[in-house]
C-alpha cells in the first residue's frame, strides 16, 4: 500500500504552551491564575480544535464585495467568510476585547486579556486585526475623554454580546502614504453643523466595522500634522445603508486575505470631532500604543501555532530512518525558533503589564518612561521575529510547507504584514529616537536590564546578562556618538539600535525567568536563555554608513 503522510494536528493550545503557562505561573498570583485559567484552557481547546477545523474548510475563501443588489441600487455590500462569522461571535462571547475594560483583576486584567487574544489568533486567519483596532478605538474615546462618544460608542465596542458587539476601523492611509499621515489629503467641511469628510483612504482594513477612527483636515487649517484632526465616523445608518462612503474594491494583498481591506471614497460622510479640531496625529497616539501592542502579542502567536504545527510534524514524519524529531540537526534548527519565540513572548508580555498598570494607575514615573520607550520596539523587534521563524517554520515541512493546501504558507505571508502596518520598522526605529530624545537618554531600558540580570541563577546565565549589558552600553554609546555626526548619521543606524536595544530587552527577560524556572526544577527557560544567548544580540555597528548607504542606493 503507498505510504500517505499524516498531517500535523493539534491539542489545546493554553495546555501545550509551556512559555505561555510558565510566564503566567510567574506574573499572576495564584489566585488570579485560578480564576481565569478556565478561560484560557477554553480559548486553547477552541484554537487547536474547533477554529482549526474551520481553518482547514475555509482557508481557501474570501471576503467578498457585492457593489449593486440585483436591482441596481449600490449596496456595497461586504460578505466575511464562515470563519470570520464565527471569530466574531466567540471573540465578543470570551471577551477578547472586553476582558481588559472589565478590569475585573485589575492591573493584571491586560495579561488576562492579552493571553486570550494570544491563543484566539492561530486559527482565525488574523481576526485579532479588527480586534486591535475595536480596542485601540476604545482606550482612544477614554483617554479623550468625548463624553458623548464614549456613551454612544463604548458599551458596544467592549460588549460580550455578539448581537450588540462593534468592532472599529482605523483609516489613516491615503494615496499619499501611510506613515507619513500629515499628508493627508481628507477634508472635513462643516456644513449646516455636521462635519462632512471629503476624499479617499487607500487601505481600511475590516471594513466591515461599524464605526471607524480617521484622519482630516478641517476646511481652513494648515498643513501639517497639527492642522488635522481625529474623528468618528459611523459607516452605515439605521437601515444598513453606508452614509456617504463608496467602497472602490477590496485589496488583492500576499497575506491576511480573510481581512476585508478595501479602498474607500468619503462623499461628505457624517462624521464628529474627537478631541477637538486640531492635533489629530497626536491624539491617535493612544490608538497606535494598543494595536502596536495588539501586533506584537500577534506576532508571538503566529511563532507559537508554526512551532506548534511543526513539533506535530517532526513526531510524525519519518525521513532516512527515524522521525525528524530525533535527527540532531532538525531539532537544533527548531530550537533556535523556540528560543526567539520565548524571547518575544517574554517582551511582549512585559509591554503588556506596564500597559495594564498605566490604566490602572499603579505606573511610577520610572515604569511611564519605560513604556514610552517600549512601545516602538517592542512592535519592531517581534515583528522581524515572526517573520524569520514563520520562514524557519514552513521550511521545516520540506516541498509541504510551500503547498497551498497544506495552509503552511498562510504562515508566511501572514507574518509578512506585522513589520509593516501600524508602523515599519523604519518608522518605529525613529519614533525610538524621539522617545530617547524625549526621555532623556537610554536610562530607564539600561536600569530594566540591569535589574533583570542581576538575578542570574548560574555561570551561563551571568555569561547572558553581561551579554545583555553590553549590548544596551553599546547602544547607548553609539546613540551619543552618533548624535554629534547629525541626523544623517542617527537616522541610517535607527534600526540597528533599535533592533539590538529590542534583543538585550529579551535576553535580559530571559536570564530573570531562567532564574525563577530553575528554582522550582524547570530547566527549559535555562536552555532557551542559553540559545539566544548565542544568537546575533547587538547589531549596532560603530561606524557611520550613511555615505556608504547613499552610494548603494544609486546603483
Amino acid at each position: 500500500m503507498a505510504f500517505i503522510q499524516i498531517p500535523p494536528t493539534l491539542g489545546n493550545q493554553y495546555t501545550s504552551d509551556r512559555v505561555l503557562r510558565s510566564y503566567l505561573v510567574r506574573a499572576l498570583p495564584p489566585d488570579v491564575l485560578r480564576a481565569i485559567e478556565p478561560e484560557l484552557a477554553e480559548m486553547g481547546e477552541l484554537s487547536g480544535g474547533h477554529f482549526f477545523a474551520l481553518d482547514a474548510r475555509y482557508r481557501d475563501e474570501l471576503p467578498r464585495l457585492v457593489n449593486f443588489d440585483a436591482w441596481g441600487n449600490r449596496i456595497d455590500a461586504i460578505e466575511v467568510t464562515p470563519l470570520w462569522v464565527e471569530a466574531a461571535r466567540v471573540a465578543a462571547e470570551k471577551g477578547v476585547v472586553a476582558t481588559a475594560y472589565e478590569r475585573k483583576h485589575g492591573e493584571l486584567s491586560r495579561i488576562h486579556q492579552f493571553a486570550l487574544a494570544y491563543l484566539f489568533e492561530g486559527s482565525t486567519h488574523v481576526y485579532n486585526c479588527p480586534l486591535a483596532m475595536t480596542d485601540g478605538a476604545a482606550k482612544t474615546l477614554l483617554v479623550h475623554g468625548n463624553r458623548p462618544l464614549v456613551e454612544r460608542a463604548l458599551a458596544r465596542l467592549t460588549s460580550r454580546d455578539p448581537a450588540q458587539a462593534w468592532t472599529s476601523g482605523q483609516w489613516m492611509t491615503e494615496r499619499t502614504g501611510g506613515s507619513d499621515v500629515a499628508t493627508s489629503e481628507t477634508v472635513a467641511r462643516n456644513e449646516g453643523g455636521t462635519w462632512r469628510l471629503y476624499g479617499t483612504k487607500w487601505f481600511t482594513s475590516a471594513t466591515t466595522s461599524q464605526m471607524a477612527l480617521t484622519l482630516a483636515r478641517p476646511e481652513g487649517n494648515p498643513p501639517g500634522g497639527s492642522g488635522l484632526a481625529l474623528f468618528y465616523v459611523e459607516l452605515r445608518d439605521d437601515s444598513g445603508r453606508l452614509r456617504n462612503i463608496v467602497v472602490n474594491r477590496l485589496k488583492d494583498k500576499l497575506g491576511t486575505r480573510m481581512v476585508p481591506t478595501a479602498e474607500l471614497d468619503l462623499l461628505g460622510a457624517p462624521a464628529v470631532p474627537v478631541a477637538g479640531l486640531t492635533g489629530g496625529v497626536k491624539n491617535i497616539t493612544p490608538m497606535l500604543n494598543i494595536t502596536r501592542t495588539w501586533n506584537s502579542v500577534s506576532a508571538c502567536s503566529g511563532m507559537r501555532r508554526g512551532l506548534a504545527l511543526s513539533g506535530d510534524y517532526a513526531r510524525k514524519r519519518t525521513a532516512f530512518g527515524a522521525p525528524l524529531a530525533d535527527k540532531p540537526l532538525h531539532v537544533d534548527t527548531l530550537a533556535g525558533v523556540q528560543a526567539e519565540h520565548a524571547a518575544a513572548l517574554h517582551l511582549s508580555f512585559r509591554l503588556v503589564e506596564l500597559l495594564g498598570k498605566e490604566e490602572s494607575r499603579t505606573l511610577s514615573e520610572e515604569e511611564g518612561l519605560l513604556l514610552r520607550l517600549l512601545t516602538p520596539t517592542v512592535k519592531a523587534t517581534t515583528g522581524k521575529q515572526a517573520i524569520a521563524a514563520a520562514s524557519e517554520l514552513v521550511e521545516s515541512f520540506g516541498g509541504a510547507g510551500y503547498i497551498e493546501d497544506t495552509g503552511l504558507p498562510r504562515l508566511v505571508r501572514d507574518a509578512q504584514v506585522l513589520p509593516i502596518w501600524e508602523g515599519t520598522t523604519n518608522v518605529l526605529s525613529l519614533d525610538l529616537l524621539r522617545a530617547v530624545g524625549k526621555v532623556g537618554g537610554l536610562g530607564p531600558i539600561e536600569r530594566e536590564v540591569s535589574g533583570r540580570v542581576e538575578r542570574a541563577h548560574d555561570g551561563a546565565a551571568a555569561e547572558a546578562g553581561r551579554k545583555a549589558l553590553e549590548a544596551v552600553a553599546h547602544a547607548r554609546a553609539w546613540i551619543d556618538g552618533a548624535a554629534k555626526k547629525g541626523l544623517p548619521a542617527l537616522e541610517a543606524g535607527a534600526r540597528r539600535f533599535t533592533l539590538t536595544v529590542g534583543r538585550a530587552l529579551e535576553l535580559a527577560l530571559l536570564v530573570d525567568h531562567a532564574g525563577w524556572a530553575a528554582a522550582k526544577g524547570d530547566a527549559r527557560p535555562a536552555a532557551a536563555m542559553r540559545r539566544f544567548a548565542r544568537l546575533p544580540v547587538d547589531l549596532v555597528l560603530d561606524h557611520d554608513l550613511a555615505d556608504d548607504a547613499r552610494v548603494l542606493a544609486s546603483e
